[in-house]
């Protein structure tokens, strides 16, 4: 698998809009015949608020009978704060995504935890993803979470290769870019297994690593970028399932931009770690 574990943005508006609902109902055809109630048994109890008096004893009893609050109603107005806020955040802000696969190696391991700044690109309304504000659009070497066009549910990250109208050529496991040949030099760091090479290919200025599989070949192409579309691919080059398999990113199922590891932590069993903390490069 070469996407991320799916979050379940659906289930999340669901428990805010029916806690939100039991809350407003409540509030206005149920809330006000408790409060009546309540009046009604303190012009009975006159001492209710005597503590220890029989008055108070019978006054409790009775609220606990017939005027307290349903369980229900009592967790909905607990959760909906706080499910509306995670709601507000993970939808519009920030939301998290853990790495299960390596096609992002050596940039990004399995493991690592990750936040998605979901705003960059513009203003998106969860579960149907339509835009309502504009802001910034994708840039070359941005690294990218989205929905790829062969699975529609499942959030990919792979990094910003070719924009709309560009020209991708691969050849020799060398990218060409509008006809240019894209500047690529060996890393500072090593791999993990012998048969790869980290180089630190220029993109863009400030250039990110990525790896190939040096036993392994890769098929030539070229390509142009459809209007509103973009060319993605992995940065562990010979492993990972990208626009050269399964084709180009409609602007329609950008989810954001992957901006920071905050944690890794590999297996269930394992210690988490904060050795890798900072910022995407």
């Amino acid at each position: 698998m070469n996407g991320i574990t799916v979050d379940f943005p659906l289930i999340l508006v669901g428990l805010v809009f029916v806690s939100g609902l039991v809350w407003l109902l409540d509030a206005l055809f149920l809330a006000p015949g408790r409060k009546r109630m309540q009046s009604e048994l303190q012009r009975q109890y006159p001492q209710w608020a005597s503590e220890g008096s029989a008055d108070a004893g019978n006054y409790q009893a009775k609220i606990a009978e017939k005027a307290r609050e349903p369980v229900v109603v009592e967790y909905a107005r607990s959760f909906f704060p706080v499910l509306f806020i995670v709601f507000v955040l993970r939808s519009f802000l920030v939301e998290p995504f853990q790495i299960p696969s390596s096609s992002m190696e050596p940039t990004l391991l399995v493991g690592d935890y990750i936040l998605v700044n979901k705003f960059t690109y513009g203003i998106r309304l969860p579960v149907i993803r339509t835009k309502v504000l504009p802001l910034n659009e994708p840039q070359r070497g941005d690294v990218m979470v989205f929905f790829p066009p062969h699975m529609n549910d499942t959030y990919f990250i792979k990094r910003v290769i070719g924009l709309p109208g560009d020209t991708v050529s691969y050849r020799d496991k060398q990218l060409y870019l509008n006809g240019e040949k894209l500047v690529r030099q060996p890393a500072d760091e090593l791999a993990l297994d012998p048969r790869y090479r980290i180089d630190e290919e220029l993109l863009t200025d400030e250039g990110h690593i990525m790896q190939v599989d040096t036993l392994r070949p890769s098929p030539d192409f070229t390509v142009v970028v459809k209007p509103g579309h973009y060319f993605m691919m992995g940065d562990n080059r010979d492993n990972s399932s990208d626009s050269r398999v399964w084709g180009q990113v409609p602007e329609r199922d950008i989810v954001g931009k992957a901006f920071a590891v905050w944690m890794h932590w590999a297996t269930f069993l394992s210690i988490p770690s904060f050795d890798r903390v900072g910022v995407i490069k």
